[in-house]
């Protein structure tokens, strides 16, 4: 990995320019050869002007697969972006990539960002281009409770919560895949495309049926004989024309009445400057409040209880105007007058304490809560087992489970083992979780880590009677520091969607500002309430 913030940041851009193009520019230009756009092109002409897309899991799948050729992006492109005026959740098949075939991070990724839309009432918009599911892994694709039929099951769902789902077919849709658009509230589709549960050579093979592509499931059958489809469009512009005007009779975007939002103001630091200021590697030290400063309308930050558990740091703030709550990890040497020393990046009995406490109240006031995630983990040791640490970092981790409030989370470097709970982790519900390129997953630290492994493969080899020598432990040694490093990279993670998206620092504030104008539009009226906290 690159060794300074220019050589990372370039590095990740370069890799993210590639996952851009697809499959391709051959894949491309015969994508057009078919008098189709691709579907990065037909995002770009359906959203609003000079509105970009928050992309959701541009990472998936990113060098998974290799044996069959890789999927880049998982062949889908899923995020929210302005349509009309709206927010909706944009769900596209890359048919540059393997024919829009879905692979089994396919399926995850379209299943994240349908529960984004729900838990967010976003309307949802399919653009499908799809050859189905991808044969060689059919049984990692198909019959799973989070695999391929969830995806339908969620369509069902969506429907019956009132949230609107709009398909345009644009391409292939064949097989289970025809369940997705016809489950939608509106169904438009392009001349050319296909709609059927068998293209025609199935059908000859399976019945001995000779039929048409046209006459088996084209526009015009579904339009004036099945009367399965609600618009029949000449091309993809007349297409992106009816969905934009489609979008519009939707309800206006609206801020649930419980959040609020002021105006604006600019932060006590450009954004730009941010990498000036916040160190790559995880070993040095700066106060957490600095960067703060670069997220957070000036002048806004209140902090909380600012002299107690000092390794975590909690405040009120606004961003972009939105009232939030901020938990963000300590990352230099603090002094507590009960306990000493305590170490940045950590999570102590009373910094625990202190955060679950502020959650509650956020929860309170209705206040959307950011974790800035950057720990090593809870405190360990017999000083720290007397003080209950257990106790009370299973008091954070309750009430964070069952905080009603939008979570976001960012990560901006390190996240091991239980801080990665303690702090909102993927498993935590956050309705969003991002990271910075520097960051690093995993349940602990390399180089404690690989010494375990190392220690654990010595074991194994003497179990079967063989004794390495120098060379081969040495060896050894080098092959598993450098698996457990590659598994602990950020994109490995974000290729598997334990977050869905990695961040240029500079655009943290952009970014927080953009989801919380989505995470704000609902409210879970429900009261807050708690499991049984230790006390």
């Amino acid at each position: 990995m690159s060794t300074n913030w220019p050589e990372l940041i370039s590095e990740f851009k370069q890799q993210s320019d590639v996952i851009e193009l697809g499959g391709g520019q051959k894949s491309i230009d015969r994508q057009h050869k078919k008098n189709r756009l691709t579907a990065r092109e037909r995002i770009a002409k359906i959203l609003d002007d000079g509105e970009t897309l928050l992309e959701i899991g541009r990472w998936a799948a990113w060098e998974m697969y290799s044996e069959w050729g890789g999927a880049i992006s998982a062949s889908v492109i899923c995020g929210i972006g302005k349509v009309s005026n709206r927010s909706v959740m944009i769900i596209a098949n890359d048919a540059t990539i393997k024919a829009g075939a879905f692979f089994p991070m396919t399926c995850k990724k379209v299943l994240r960002a349908q529960r984004i839309a729900m838990q967010n009432r976003l309307p949802l918009l399919y653009l499908v281009d799809s050859a189905g599911v991808f044969l060689p892994l059919q049984d990692e694709i198909f019959p799973d409770e989070d695999d391929f039929g969830r995806i339908f099951y969620n369509n069902s769902v969506i429907s019956a919560m009132g949230i609107p789902q709009l398909a345009a077919i644009m391409g292939n849709c064949v097989a289970g895949g025809g369940y997705l658009p016809v489950l939608c509230d509106k169904l438009i589709m392009t001349e050319g495309s296909g709609l059927y549960l068998a293209g025609p050579a199935l059908v000859k093979s399976a019945i001995g049926q000779e039929v048409s592509h046209e006459d088996l499931g084209g526009p015009e059958m579904h339009a004036s004989i099945s009367g399965t489809i609600d618009f029949r469009e000449p091309d993809e512009e007349s297409a992106i024309k009816r969905i934009r005007e489609q979008i519009e009779f939707l309800p206006e975007n609206d801020r649930h009445h419980n959040f609020r939002r002021d105006a604006s103001a600019e932060p006590a630091k450009p954004g730009n400057e941010i990498v000036e200021h916040i160190p790559m590697d995880a070993q040095q030290r700066f106060d957490v409040r600095d960067l703060i400063t670069f997220l957070v309308d000036a002048e806004s930050f209140q902090e909380y209880k600012s002299e107690y558990g000092q390794t975590i740091v909690c405040g009120y703030a606004k961003i972009g105007g939105y009232h939030v709550g901020i938990v963000a990890n300590q990352r230099t040497v603090v002094q507590s007058k009960k306990d000493g020393m305590q170490f940045g990046g950590v999570i102590y009995h009373d910094s625990a304490d202190k955060a679950a406490r502020f959650i509650m109240d956020c929860n309170q006031t209705w206040t959307p809560i950011i974790f800035l995630q950057d720990v090593m983990g809870f405190m360990v040791g017999r000083d720290s087992e007397h003080a209950g640490i257990i106790r009370a970092g299973a008091k954070l981790v309750n009430v964070i489970s069952n905080s009603r409030v939008p979570k976001l989370t960012v990560i901006t470097g390190g996240s091991y083992g239980a801080g990665n709970y303690g702090m909102c982790g993927k498993a935590f519900n956050p309705r969003m979780i991002f990271a910075w390129p520097n960051a690093r997953y995993a349940v602990m630290g390399g180089k404690q880590a690989a010494k375990v492994l190392l220690d654990i493969n010595i074991a194994a080899l003497k179990r079967a009677g063989r004794e390495p020598d120098t060379d081969e432990l040495e060896q050894l040694r080098h092959s598993v520091t450098e698996a457990y490093e590659t598994s602990t990279d950020i994109r490995y993670a974000a290729a598997r969607l334990w977050v869905d998206g990695i961040v240029n620092p500079e655009d943290t504030r952009n970014l927080l500002i953009q989801s919380l104008e989505v995470v704000t539009r609902d409210a879970d009226e429900s009261p807050f309430k708690t499991g049984v906290l230790q006390v």
